[in-house]
């Protein structure tokens, strides 16, 4: 991970591979000409004042995620100096939005991979952006290469290591907020990226076993109480939804439960995570050019372990418990089968009409479960169904429940943290499509409005007069195009940010 520290330093005196700087879209006199953000006052000195000019020449724009690199004006130390487009500068009385700080930090961070040392000089008003700037930076940094051969050298992305060090100029490191805020964002940024390698990881070495088994020892590590059912308790239990998707693999099912408590909290919240560590679809079969992203259908459940560790190391002042309900989606001699009906957890019987609809089945388990607490409320996430994705593209995810103030609490928080998120609503018309001639309820409904069906179906499964949330995180939880703002390629660690998020605001009582 990269390392962060506060700096008073002033830019020309620090050793370092590079200073960071902003530049953006000038919007005072309506000319749009490039202007140089705050925090690169002593750079643009150094150049005369005519920074914004010279790197106008070399075509910079000030554009977001922008990158324009020149050699460093003589006197400074460090060799090189970055310019990271901003997008539109503020209005005046305004200071650059922390989502656009956090998004160049991140670009520049990752331009920046080889380096060991580098100095970010973006504008830093108060300890809010000092905290966007550091997480952005984390994110940014992120490679996963543990399974390529230059990875041993050591190397990292492309034959080199992840920036190695970043100091904040500006930062103040005797002041507590801004302490505060780095600390925070070391421990979000760096759960946020456990998150994004287990999602990388490949479905041969993180079945379900060994998913919780990773889950155990993170638990250990940070003074959470942790409980596994593996396939005879969940057996014993009666969790027919879990183990009903579960039977096609020669992996075993499990049902991971994490609980962190304070001593000082007055609020419970659980989060429910899908964890299929690989989902073939079953019987249903996946056709041809849909399998070969599948290990990440367990972006839900990684997204709740790494919040409920953040939690944890930020001794946030409410009890929090994760529910990772793990399983292999696979087709087989002994895999349930579309006409199956499952006795679930909580004496529901589903009549399986689609073996590739098994993500709501094992949620369906877990929310039960997960109702037997009596939290304050319950936060499920999942890469749940195509349909949301066709609905609101690979960046954003729909947020239902069954209450409105909570679902527009959920909504903002994910848009206070950078994930974008859009209020989906559940019609009831669209419940009676799972009317089943033989069972309680069918697995699925209406093929139209499918991502807010599966919102209906979940829903059936939430303890009587529990405050709910569903997010549907299909799109944004695996990026297969190229890496932007502070988000590789692969993994992406979607909803770890606003299942925090929640936390903390649920500790402050400022939550429901």
């Amino acid at each position: 991970m990269t390392a962060l520290t506060l700096s008073t330093a002033a830019a020309p005196g620090l050793r370092a591979d590079a200073i960071v700087i902003g530049v953006a879209k000038g919007s005072a006199s309506g000319s749009g000409k490039l202007v140089v953000a705050p925090g690169a006052e002593a750079v643009d000195l150094a150049y005369d004042g005519r920074l914004a000019g010279l790197l106008e020449t070399l075509g910079a724009s000030g554009a977001e995620g922008e990158v324009t690199k020149l050699p460093a004006p003589a006197g400074f130390k460090a060799p090189l100096v970055l310019a990271v487009g901003l997008g539109a500068e503020p209005e005046k009385d305004s200071s650059f939005d922390g989502e656009a700080l956090r998004r160049a930090a991140g670009v520049a961070a990752r331009a920046l991979t080889g380096s060991k040392k580098a100095a970010f000089a973006l504008p830093l008003t108060d300890a809010g952006d000092v905290g966007a700037v550091a997480e952005g930076v984390v994110l940014g940094a992120y490679s996963f290469d543990t399974y390529k051969e230059s990875a041993k050298a050591p190397k990292a992305k492309n034959g080199k290591a992840p920036l190695a060090e970043a100091a904040l100029l500006g930062g103040k490191p005797r002041d507590a907020a801004h302490k505060a805020a780095l600390a925070r964002a070391t421990a979000v940024g760096e759960e946020l990226n456990r998150a994004r390698d287990l999602i990388n990881m490949p479905p041969n070495d993180l079945d379900p076993a060994a998913f919780a088994a990773l889950a155990q020892t993170a638990a250990k590590e940070h003074g959470i109480k942790v409980q596994v059912l593996d396939e005879k308790a969940l057996a014993k239990g009666g969790y027919g939804g879990i183990l009903g998707v579960g039977s096609g693999s020669a992996s075993a099912p499990r049902l991971v439960k994490l609980s962190y408590t304070s001593a000082k909290a007055s609020k419970h919240l659980a989060f429910v995570g899908k964890g299929i560590t690989y989902d073939s679809g079953g019987i249903s079969l996946k056709p041809a050019g849909h399998n070969e992203t599948m290990k990440c259908d367990m972006s839900g459940a990684a997204a709740v372990f790494a919040a409920v560790v953040a939690a944890a190391r930020l001794g946030l002042e409410v009890n929090v418990t994760g529910w990772l309900a793990l399983a292999e989606n696979m087709p087989s001699g002994s895999a349930t089968r579309p006409g199956d009906v499952l006795r679930m957890y909580s004496g529901k019987t589903v009549e399986v009409l689609n073996t590739d609809a098994e993500g709501r089945l094992v949620l369906a388990d877990a929310l039960w479960a997960a109702s037997q607490d009596a939290p304050d409320a319950i936060v499920d996430v999942a890469t749940l169904t195509g349909a949301m994705m066709l609905a609101l593209g690979s960046r954003t995810f729909g947020v239902m429940a069954n209450d409105e103030a909570f679902r527009t609490a959920v909504y903002e928080a994910a848009e206070e943290v950078g994930e974008p998120a859009w209020p989906m609503p559940l019609p009831e018309h669209l419940r009676k499509g799972m009317d089943s001639t033989v069972a309680d309820i069918a697995n699925m409904g209406e093929r139209m409005g499918g991502g807010l069906v599966a919102g209906l179906f979940l829903r059936e499964f939430v303890g009587e007069g529990i405050t709910w949330a569903h997010l549907d995180i299909a799109g944004p939880a695996f990026n297969e195009g190229g890496p932007f703002g502070y988000t590789p390629k692969g993994g992406t660690g979607s909803a770890v940010r606003t299942l925090v998020r929640l936390a903390e605001l649920t500790a402050a009582g400022d939550l429901g």
